[in-house]
């Protein structure tokens, strides 16, 4: 395979480390979710030179554990954050028809009329439905690309989401949001595009203290210490940002899912959306994913103590998430069949409210007191914008060079072969692992662990099961790819 200039692999950081470690870097990026990779091509796309760090892998934290979806904002007008609404509406719609509309597909939802759900819920979901709509129109995206929301029957909703109860159900709204194929490689893929316009992403070094000029900085597979020097400093580390910068008022909120197996729900084509009882504003989603599975999610519980480095369900989370499900479907969905779970930490912004549901998602970006810049909240759908409005601040702060932003229309690049994982027979739901998958992962997306493919750029390790049948094939194949790159 001839390595193109987005190809990320071990080869190419070593180079880059060595070279990190010598000159100066225009903009230094400290994280690798989705915010980092973003702040390094909106930095990247104005003609600066640009180094990011990660202390894990690419998407190792709370961007591979989001719900998956580009949406437009349906929660923020149910609770009046009309600004919020409308940048993921422009957001959305960049990303669906300019951006990554290869990583993005539309996905049908249905608000289902079933009895438990309430006359205020149904009638609240339809109008926020359409006043969703208008946002799209007002963003420009086409109908061909989201069409506007409608009120289908009984048995469009059943053929759509065969799981619901049939008994007392009165059809429902059926609106469209996009869904990414997968966070983790919308991490990846802006990361490779920040790469091929001369980015260098360096997974595997930990930031120490971090300065208005630099980083003092730490190989983890080496051991080595040195420093990084930069015109400007970026802190992009989501939920970990108050590490680095202890003025910054953060509160930590787990959100959870669960994967079911999609037969169990009668391989639903749409998704379908679930009020929190006696709410307007909260809901849980059943989201269809590939590889024949379905997420439920998701919770949004405030977290204290000590931060993991991942985080884990609770007992109670997982058993809210089925309740609220089988509130709505005709066969229950019991513990057992919960194939797997995870969770992600939300970096919220503290604005003293009482529960993280009521915290804001607009982001902050602020320069620090040792002067480098921070930014942190927003959510997935933003990280654009977040990313520029950043690198904006770091150029006025820093006096950087002043070029405009690229981002809105620029393309991220689009080389991935179609995955070749598959369900094997005779088991139509085992997922299996397949040399090409790994090869290009570890030539081409930077993974250098059996982790990182498992669990970053295939997501078949979502499964605990299917992890554990693939994990010998991956280190394997891993560990010969990486010997042929030394």
């Amino acid at each position: 395979m001839t390595a193109a200039p987005a190809a990320l692999n071990a080869a190419r950081r070593r180079s880059e480390l060595a070279l990190a470690a010598q000159d100066t870097t225009e903009v230094l990026v400290v994280g690798g979710g989705i915010t980092g990779v973003g702040v390094a091509l909106d930095a990247a796309s104005r003609g600066l030179s640009v180094t990011l760090i990660e202390a894990e892998d690419l998407a190792f934290g709370t961007s591979r554990f989001s719900s998956k979806l580009i949406h437009g904002g349906l929660r923020y007008l149910a609770t009046g954050d009309v600004a919020t609404a409308r940048e993921s509406a422009v957001e959305r719609h960049l990303l669906m028809t300019s951006i990554a509309p290869h990583l993005i597909r539309a996905l049908p939802q249905i608000l289902p009329f079933s009895p438990g759900i309430t006359m205020r819920q149904r009638t609240t979901g339809s109008i926020g439905m359409g006043l969703g709509d208008l946002l799209r129109m007002r963003a420009g995206t086409p109908r061909a690309v989201l069409p506007p929301p409608r009120f289908v029957s009984a048995r469009t909703a059943l053929r759509l989401f065969p799981a619901l109860e049939a008994r007392g159900l009165r059809g429902g709204v059926l609106s469209h949001d996009g869904q990414l194929i997968d966070d983790a490689r919308l991490v990846v893929t802006v990361a490779r595009t920040a790469a091929s316009l001369g980015a260098r992403v360096l997974t595997r070094v930990r930031a120490g203290e971090l300065r208005a000029d630099g980083a003092s900085v730490e190989d983890a597979l080496t051991g080595e210490r040195f420093d990084i020097r930069a015109r400007s400093v970026i802190n992009a580390t989501g939920v970990w940002a108050g590490t680095l910068d202890d003025s910054l008022s953060i509160r930590p909120s787990r959100g959870t899912h669960i994967v079911l197996d999609a037969a169990d729900l009668g391989d639903p084509t749409a998704a379908v959306t679930i009020p929190h009882v006696g709410s307007v504003s909260r809901f849980v989603f059943a989201l269809p994913q590939q590889h024949g599975r379905v997420i439920v999610g998701l919770t949004d519980e405030a977290t204290t103590g000590p931060l993991p480095s991942v985080a884990r369900p609770t007992d109670g989370e997982i058993d809210f998430l089925l309740a609220t499900l089988n509130r709505v479907v005709a066969t229950q969905i019991h513990r057992d069949q919960v194939r797997g779970s995870f969770a992600g930490l939300r970096p919220l912004v503290d604005s003293g409210t009482a529960s993280t549901a009521d915290v804001s998602r607009r982001h902050l970006v602020t320069v620090s007191e040792a002067g480098f810049v921070s930014v942190l909240g927003g959510k997935l759908t933003t990280y654009r914008r977040m990313a520029e409005d950043a690198v904006d601040l770091a150029i006025r702060a820093r006096r950087l060079p002043d070029a405009p932003s690229a981002t809105a229309r620029l393309r991220l690049v689009d080389d991935r072969p179609a995955s070749a994982s598959r369900g094997g027979s005779p088991d139509a739901e085992r997922i299996d692992l397949t040399r090409q998958d790994v090869d290009f992962a570890v030539r081409v997306e930077g993974a250098m662990t059996a982790d990182d493919v498992l669990d970053r750029r295939t997501r078949i390790g979502l499964v605990a099961d299917d992890r554990a049948r693939n994990l010998p094939m991956a280190e394997r194949l891993v560990a010969e790819i990486l010997a042929d790159l030394d």
